[in-house]
């Protein structure tokens, strides 16, 4: 009973890191949709947020497994600060005029979506999940002019999938132990 209310728990709070990435990915889409400038900026910021979220989920994933959390922590670390140094790199780029802002802004969202699906691969497929909406994000952003709709109504979806998902593993789980 008490791994089943650990899971819970570790379901329950990797659910809420999904929604809030999501929310914070719609947050950054409507502020692109306004002023690619300013999503660029936005963008940037929120690398900090995703490795922190990142750490996290690995964090808790220690506390489960017989994992040494200072070998996570500098694999997060590693992996997110070369995702902010490419994401300089594109900013430098348009500081030359190499790129325009708005493309810019577009290339540091692709960044974050590519470095958002690898660490998924580490922390877990919800993770992965934000990485590939924020890539369909940034093609349709690039192709459509009101695009906020859209991106809200494939968030909605993601959560959806991941809760029917998480209730058909569950039970899946109680037949094979029953």
């Amino acid at each position: 009973m008490l791994k089943e209310n650990n899971t819970k728990r570790h379901f329950y709070t990797e659910e809420v890191i999904l929604i809030l990435l999501l929310v914070l990915s719609l947050v950054g889409i409507g502020i692109t949709e306004y002023s690619l400038v300013d999503g660029y900026g936005y963008w940037m910021s929120m690398v900090f947020v995703f490795a922190l979220l990142a750490i996290t989920i690995a964090w808790l994933q220690s506390k489960h497994h017989i994992i040494d959390f200072k070998k996570i922590l500098y694999e997060q670390s590693l992996h997110w600060f070369i995702s902010l140094l490419f994401m300089e790199g594109v900013f430098s780029l348009q500081k030359t005029e190499h790129l325009t802002q708005e493309t810019a802004g577009l290339v540091i969202m692709m960044i974050l979506a590519q470095s958002t699906i690898l660490d998924g691969l580490r922390v877990g497929w919800r993770f992965g999940l934000v990485g590939i909406f924020l890539g369909i994000s940034a093609i349709i952003a690039a192709n459509t002019d009101h695009f906020f709709w859209i991106e809200m109504i494939i968030a909605l979806l993601i959560v959806a999938v991941t809760i029917i998902i998480e209730v058909w593993q569950r039970k899946k789980a109680r037949k094979t132990q029953v």
